[in-house]
């Protein structure tokens, strides 16, 4: 079976920075158009700047989750550009390091608005999208703390959790029109996103006495498992969470 994603169009959220810049140049490298989305536009451009340069195809695209408005422009924006939307990464997110006694309610919600209900609404209007076409991949990057509790990072886990059951859900009710949807769920990976953690001397050791393998991730690391899970390769896996964590999970 053939992992080739060759011509495939790719919606990457997040894709300016971190580990969603990583996966929007590793579809670019596999020979996807991919369209790098985020609400820095700066980043973005320069993401896409660096496909181009590379011989690829790339589009930015500023967006924030939290405008309905902004999201379908997104998906309209792509389809006028390439035809046709393949493969779906919903790799944004947002947080706050906080005792949730301390957490503000304007936090959470915040938090809920982009982590899961972003993901949610942009993943319908691309469903709606992709079963015209006849089927299509979509891909949340969930993480570690949809499975363990953890202190000071409570609405987090709590949102991320959630986008783990979305993904069951939206991945059993689209599965008939040759939907898959999986989820992808990093552990502690060496980003600007989770500075806090693992530029604290005292959380790092905590946290990585619990990793077999003994380091922090880096955001090339985790490209694999969401390149797989929108090939063809895994064309018969869906409604599942594969964990890219060096065993953290297994102990």
């Amino acid at each position: 079976m053939q992992c080739g994603l060759e011509g495939r169009v790719a919606i990457v959220t997040g894709g300016g920075r971190g580990i969603g810049k990583a996966i929007a140049l590793g579809f670019a490298r596999a020979g996807s158009n991919v369209v790098v989305a985020g609400r820095t536009v700066a980043q973005i451009q320069a993401v896409v700047e660096e496909i181009r340069e590379a011989g690829g195809r790339g589009l930015p695209v500023g967006v924030d989750l939290s405008s309905s408005e902004q999201i379908e422009r997104l998906v309209q924006t792509t389809v006028n550009e390439f035809g046709k939307v393949d493969i779906l990464v919903n790799n944004a997110a947002t947080s706050y390091v906080s005792p949730l006694l301390h957490l503000k309610e304007a936090m959470w919600d915040r938090v809920f608005q982009i982590n899961c209900k972003g993901a949610f609404l942009l993943s319908r209007a691309v469903a709606k999208r992709m079963i015209d076409q006849g089927g299509g991949r979509i891909v949340n990057v969930t993480s570690v703390g949809s499975e363990r509790g953890g202190v000071g990072m409570g609405v987090y886990h709590a949102s991320k959790a959630a986008l783990k059951m979305l993904t069951m859900c939206m991945a059993a009710e689209w599965a008939r029109h040759s939907i898959n949807v999986n989820a992808v769920g990093p552990g502690l990976t060496r980003t600007e996103f989770s500075r806090p953690i693992w530029d604290d001397e005292v959380r790092a050791e905590k946290y990585l006495r619990a990793v077999p393998r003994g380091r922090v991730a880096e955001p090339d690391e985790i490209v694999g498992a969401v390149l797989f899970l929108a090939s063809d390769a895994a064309s018969f896996i869906t409604g599942q969470s594969l964990y890219v964590d060096g065993g953290f999970l297994a102990v």
